[in-house]
């Protein structure tokens, strides 16, 4: 019963339009206004800061109201369409290092820079593919499906293990060697 109630308010709230116009317009608002009083480029005075955010969030969602932008390049379509896959990534990446800070390793620390790169490659991706920049292997190659992916994904993560399992100990010396031993460094306990 609870349930059907949550339901019927998102589908009122979505036939009034919360999702296309009152949600973008207040997040568009909240990150203008947010940038404008932590720079200061219009000095100290919250008013000219929230006047300012006000019409460049209102600017945002009026014609997507009104249906002036053209089909593909809707800002808030591609804000509403974003907008999950990117909280996806970054609830991952904070999971990931919740996870390597319980189990009392450095990699936290020192993997916190190569995680913010990989986020922002998949937010990169995330925005294109919503925008059709790029299309994905699916489209290019018949033969291509997620089952394919999905066993391309295990076949290499199998392989990097066996790999790294009956591999013969290398000198510190090379290159490659000294990769390895950084990386299991990362994971050794304090």
């Amino acid at each position: 019963m609870l349930s059907g109630g949550f339901s019927n308010l998102a589908y009122y709230l979505e036939a009034y339009g919360f999702m296309d116009f009152l949600l973008p317009m207040m997040l568009v608002f909240t990150i203008i206004y947010a940038v404008l009083s932590r720079t200061k480029i219009l000095g100290d005075r919250k008013q000219f800061h929230v006047m300012v955010a006000l019409i460049l969030s209102l600017l945002f969602v009026v014609p997507h109201i009104m249906g002036y932008y053209p089909l593909g390049y809707d800002p808030v379509q591609v804000m509403n369409e974003t907008l999950p896959s990117i909280a996806l990534v970054a609830v991952a990446a904070v999971m990931l290092l919740t996870l390597m800070g319980i189990f009392g390793t450095n990699f936290s620390a020192a993997a916190a820079p190569v995680i913010a790169l990989a986020a922002i490659a998949f937010v990169a991706y995330i925005f294109g593919s919503s925008l059709g920049l790029w299309t994905g292997p699916y489209e290019v190659f018949y033969w291509w499906t997620a089952e394919v992916t999905e066993l391309i994904i295990i076949l290499l993560v199998f392989g990097l293990v066996v790999w790294v399992i009956v591999r013969e100990p290398e000198k510190t010396d090379s290159p490659g060697g000294r990769l390895f031993s950084n990386i299991g460094r990362l994971f050794e306990r304090k």
